[in-house]
């Protein structure tokens, strides 16, 4: 076991041996860390929490009572394989989180980025990769092998199907259903998820300037007019000056299983 001595430590806490814990980490009462994690420097447990199997929390990552990180995978096809779940900075875990780590059959990892927000009962699954700055309201459940891109915000008591590939920038509505992909910088809303538009909001909020608003625009009436695919591969073989539109474009003619959520 390795315990910084400026770590602080509930009495009450059980840190099992090999558990790595570095300066300035923080750890309330009644918690439990397995004997594979590892805490980083400034990372906090509030009260309660669970961190198990082989998990590592990035720097300044405060965890929220009742979180439980590491546990196996919910999947039938896990079979007690050493696999892993990294998160990353300055994190904010709310109370109730859960995050599992990989499956041999999915690469072995879950990974969450920097500066996000999880808040109550979400759930980040297996294989999982989250970006930076990304939000999942309350209650979002992210199925396993997905893959957020940076500044998604998910709303509160959605889903998010397996292997469904969320771009950055996208916002997805309260109490949705996504099965397919999204486009960067969406607007997705609906019981059954359907691509409403662009996050304007999102997109000024971060300073893209007008130029870009307009090109992106344009994109998206484009892409209405006929076979997704077939005008996405039409206008990126177009060419554009728009480094966002490209990102769109780009994202629609990578690798993936799953259909598009299209606009209306």
């Amino acid at each position: 076991m390795s315990i910084d001595p400026g770590a602080v430590i509930h009495p009450s806490a059980v840190i099992e041996e090999g558990a790595a814990i570095a300066a300035g980490v923080r750890i309330g009462p009644f918690c439990h860390v397995g004997p594979e994690v590892v805490l980083a420097e400034g990372v906090e447990l509030k009260s309660h929490v669970v961190i198990s199997g082989l998990t590592e929390i990035g720097e300044d990552t405060t965890v929220f009572p009742f979180a439980s990180l590491g546990q196996v995978p919910q999947d039938l096809k896990y079979k007690g394989e050493k696999t892993r779940l990294v998160i990353g900075k300055r994190n904010r875990i709310r109370e109730y989180v859960t995050m599992n780590p990989g499956t041999e059959g999915g690469g072995g990892i879950t990974r969450v980025g920097d500066d996000g927000l999880f808040m109550s009962s979400s759930h980040v699954a297996h294989d999982v990769t989250i970006g930076n700055r990304v939000i999942l309201v309350n209650s979002v459940a992210i199925a396993g092998h997905c893959h957020i891109e940076d500044d998604v915000i998910v709303g509160g008591l959605s889903g998010v199907h397996q292997w469904v590939r969320i771009g950055h920038g996208a916002i997805i509505g309260a109490l949705s259903m996504v099965t397919s992909d999204v486009i960067p910088h969406a607007l997705v809303a609906g019981p059954r998820a359907q691509l409403e538009g662009l996050n304007l909001v999102g997109l000024k909020r971060r300073g893209v300037s007008r130029a870009e608003i307009g090109a992106l625009r344009e994109l998206y009436m484009a892409l209405s007019e006929g076979n997704f695919r077939e005008q996405a591969r039409k206008l990126h073989d177009e060419g554009t000056d728009s480094a966002l539109a490209r990102e769109v474009l780009d994202f629609i003619l990578g690798p993936s299983d799953r259909s598009f959520l299209t606009p209306r």
